[in-house]
């Protein structure tokens, strides 16, 4: 049997809005679009992809899954998310090597250091 990675589906009260959000933070391409799933992937036919489904409700807790990423500048990248309109949260992280940021809707996401050699 053999099984292939389709996408992460994230749960989203305006799915074309976070899709587009997450679309322009990550360069990716619109496969795509409704007013209930919105996808993106970082090519066309690549995978996988980020599937944003329409959800009823705020994101009241901490996720228990996450996306991270690992630039080549984790300072630069994370005043980019920023400015993009992601927000830093402390979800008791303490003192970490990584950033902890939230997308628009609350979800959060990690912003890597460099790569031990």
């Amino acid at each position: 049997m053999a099984l292939e990675w389709e996408q992460v589906v994230v749960d989203s009260v305006d799915p074309v809005a976070l899709g587009q959000w997450w679309a322009a933070a990550l360069g990716w391409v619109v496969v795509d679009s409704s007013a209930e799933e919105f996808e993106i992937r970082p090519e066309p036919e690549r995978l996988p992809g980020l599937l944003f489904g329409r959800s009823d409700g705020d994101k009241t807790v901490k996720n228990r899954l996450h996306l991270d990423f690992r630039p080549d500048d984790q300072d630069a990248e994370v005043a980019r998310l920023v400015a993009h309109g992601a927000r830093r949260v402390d979800i008791g992280q303490g003192d970490t090597p990584w950033v902890v940021l939230a997308d628009p809707e609350g979800n959060e996401f990690c912003v890597l250091g460099r790569r031990r050699q």
